[in-house]
């Protein structure tokens, strides 16, 4: 009897440690490179894949840089082929945590430490950024925003067009995260 009580009891443990994972793959991504006086440099990506692990904290993030979406076409070309090299660099990976990550806490909206490293174009920089976490029904809504710099990353920018950018890129994160079942 204390066997089969143990057995279930394990049983359940496992399916909760399970259930606790949350997930999108239509998650938003949007950056802004502008300057005034200049075109508007940026673009969104809605197809952002994103895993948040509740019992840990941890948070991971992959997207398609072809994906990245531009009102200019011409824009999209340049990004894509001159600056980013997307067809030898396809994607964008963050790999973190939130810091004191608790679930059992997140009632309204809650603001947490988000550090972890982002990968682009082959090159890994630390990220640290607040992240604001809120329940929405079944969902977990993040959202956070943070800056980099395009030399960080490898990313050069001809002279004919450096003034026409900014010296840092803001990016933009929002996902709606839904349990895994």
């Amino acid at each position: 009897m204390k066997k089969t009580v143990c057995i279930i009891l394990c049983m359940i443990a496992c399916q909760v440690a399970i259930s606790q994972t949350y997930f999108t793959r239509t998650g938003f991504t949007e950056f802004k490179a502008s300057v005034e006086a200049f075109e508007p440099v940026e673009a969104k990506n809605n197809s952002t894949t994103a895993i948040l692990k509740t019992q840990t904290g941890d948070i991971a993030a992959q997207l398609f840089i072809t994906a990245f979406k531009f009102r200019v076409a011409l824009m999209q070309e340049h990004f894509n082929e001159n600056y980013m090299d997307s067809d030898k660099f396809p994607k964008a990976v963050f790999r973190g945590k939130l810091d004191n990550f608790d679930m059992s806490s997140l009632s309204g909206e809650k603001e947490y430490n988000l550090n972890g490293s982002l990968t682009i174009k082959g090159v890994k920089k630390e990220i640290n950024t607040k992240a604001l976490l809120k329940k929405d029904g079944e969902k977990i809504v993040l959202s956070a925003t943070f800056s980099v710099k395009p030399q960080d990353f490898d990313i050069k920018i001809p002279s004919i067009v450096r003034k026409k950018i900014a010296d840092k890129i803001n990016i933009t994160l929002n996902y709606e995260l839904v349990e895994k079942k």
